[in-house]
This record gives structure tokens, C-alpha cells and sequence, in this order.
């Protein structure tokens, strides 16, 4: 088993590459529906996505696009926002230098440098676009210069992980505006799933074939199911122990009960209680990281995040 400090880097590299990834996702969805949909109050839609993000909005003043993007994209100090993401991301590789490739390293260390402290609102959806391609280019980098051992496990760990919380984010937001929410072909778009979809269900999205989609297809890799099936292996791979009865493994136990959950419920069911089923996914995330800390890496602090202790 490599350094416990060296598996926590990477388990972070891989959820902050994740987490920038999906912040960008969702800030552009949101952004560019408060631009088409004038009946959305900015405010109000402003101050839900923040808390979904995980962001306290000061009260005393109404909020703008220009503070989300300030708030959850360029301010370097909020752990939430996506420059921290990329800050901290290249931190944690820094640490395990000697572990990850020349390449994923010159990477993160370019997309630290590039990352703008500040962007106008006509570039902001160019600057998203530019997040989710770095994103990209990192965890291809990662997926083709670092052995496929324990490294690699903990790594894939840590971005399964976070992909699933911010799906579960990203579906969570719906609810927000209520009737003015985003379509489901928005969100479906957001996620790069739109072709995807059309290829399995062959029709206009629908709220139940969209969601199903998203939620529990077991072919469609952003889909929170196949995210979850995901790190249940990557922590099999790292401690390969088969118990006769049950699971010793608190993290295991936690996505399965999770997993199943969401395969066994019916699919009109989780869509009723959208919310409340997306909190619970988000709950499991944060639990089965202190699980993960608590077995491979108990000596070190787990990084500030939404509901996580820092």
C-alpha cells in the first residue's frame, strides 16, 4: 500500500478536477437561463444556486449574476468556487509528485497559471467551456500516463465520488425557479448527455426518461449510478477482501445502501421527491469521504467542502 499522504492527494486531485468540472456545468446552465428567462427572478435564483453550491449570500443587498460568477468561479479563498478547485487540485499534486506523470502535472500547473482572476460577463461562457477542457485534458492525461494500480484507484475514487455529488447538485437546482427551471434537454446538454440520450430512448426528452437517464443508466458515464458503481470498485480494487456476511468496509456499505436505493425505487417515485432523494446522494458523498479518510488516511485534515469538516 503506497503513503496514506500520497492516496489522499491523489483521491483529491481526482475530486477537485471533478469538482471544477461540475461547478462550470452547472454556473453555465444557470447563467444562460437567467439571460433567456426574464419571468426568473435574479435574486431569488442567485441565492438558491448558491446554497445549493454550498454558499452563504449576504442578505443586505440583492444579488447579480456578476457575484455568482465572482463567488463560485474567480474568487480564489472560497472553497466552493472553481479557482479554488484548480488552486487546490495542483496543491495536491504538487505532494504526490512523485507518483503522478510529467504531463497531468505540467497540466494542472498550466491551468493554475491560466485561470482568470477576474472575467466580464460576455466571456464568462467561454470561460466555462475553457474549465470543462482542461477538466478533460487532466483526467485524460491521468487516465493514459499513471499506472492503473492503487494510484489510479484512489484517484478514479475520489473523481467517482464527486461526480456523483455534483450530478445530484445539478439535479437538485432544478427545483429552484420552479416552473422556470431548466428544460430537461438543458440539463441534459449540460452534462454532454444529449446525444447519448437520444441514441438509448430515440425521443424528446421527458422528464421520467431524462431523469432515468441521468440518474440510473448503467452505460452513460456521468450518470450518478454508473458514478457510484464506480467508486464501489475502485474500493474493491484498493482493499480486494470478500466478507462471507455483509460488508466490514463503512464506505462500501454506504454506496450500496445508496446504489440500491436508487435501482429498486421507482423512477416516478425519486422523481416526486427530487430533492429530498438528490440531498440524500449528496449526504452519502460527504459520509463515504470521511469513511475513505478515516481508513487510508486517518492522520491528515480532509479539505473544507459543503457540509464536510475541514
Amino acid at each position: 500500500m503506497m503513503l496514506s499522504r500520497i492516496a489522499e492527494s491523489l483521491f483529491w486531485i481526482g475530486r477537485y478536477i471533478e469538482r471544477a468540472d461540475g461547478t462550470a456545468r452547472i454556473l453555465d446552465v444557470y447563467l444562460q437561463l437567467l439571460l433567456e428567462d426574464v419571468a426568473v427572478d435574479e435574486d431569488t435564483a442567485c441565492r438558491a444556486l448558491l446554497g445549493v453550491m454550498g454558499h452563504d449570500a449576504p442578505p443586505e443587498r440583492k444579488l447579480t449574476r456578476v457575484d455568482v460568477v465572482n463567488s463560485l468561479a474567480t474568487d480564489r479563498t472560497q472553497p466552493a468556487s472553481i479557482a479554488y478547485s484548480v488552486n487546490a487540485a495542483r496543491e495536491n499534486a504538487r505532494r504526490a509528485r512523485e507518483i503522478i506523470s510529467t504531463e497531468l502535472w505540467e497540466v494542472l500547473n498550466a491551468t493554475y497559471a491560466n485561470m482568470p482572476r477576474r472575467v466580464s460577463p460576455d466571456q464568462v461562457h467561454q470561460m466555462f467551456g475553457w474549465v470543462r477542457e482542461r477538466s478533460a485534458l487532466a483526467s485524460g492525461m491521468a487516465d493514459s500516463t499513471v499506472s492503473h494500480d492503487d494510484a489510479w484507484s484512489f484517484f478514479t475514487l475520489g473523481r467517482s465520488i464527486e461526480r456523483a455529488d455534483m450530478v445530484a447538485r445539478l439535479l437538485a437546482t432544478r427545483a429552484l425557479t420552479e416552473a422556470s427551471g431548466p428544460s430537461w434537454t438543458t440539463i441534459l446538454r449540460s452534462v454532454g448527455a444529449y446525444e447519448a440520450y437520444l441514441r438509448t430512448y430515440r425521443g424528446v426528452p421527458s422528464s421520467t426518461n431524462a431523469a432515468e437517464f441521468l440518474l440510473l443508466d448503467r452505460l452513460f458515464p456521468r450518470s450518478i449510478l454508473f458514478s457510484v458503481r464506480s467508486a464501489e470498485a475502485c474500493l474493491q480494487d484498493i482493499e480486494p477482501r470478500q466478507e462471507r456476511v455483509g460488508y466490514v468496509d463503512i464506505a462500501q456499505r454506504m454506496l450500496g445502501q445508496i446504489r440500491a436505493e436508487l435501482e429498486f425505487r421507482p423512477i416516478q417515485d425519486i422523481i416526486e421527491d427530487l430533492p429530498v432523494v438528490m440531498d440524500k446522494v449528496q449526504t452519502t458523498t460527504t459520509n463515504v469521504s470521511h469513511a475513505v479518510r478515516e481508513r487510508y488516511f486517518p492522520t491528515h485534515n480532509m479539505p473544507a467542502w459543503t457540509r464536510e469538516a475541514s
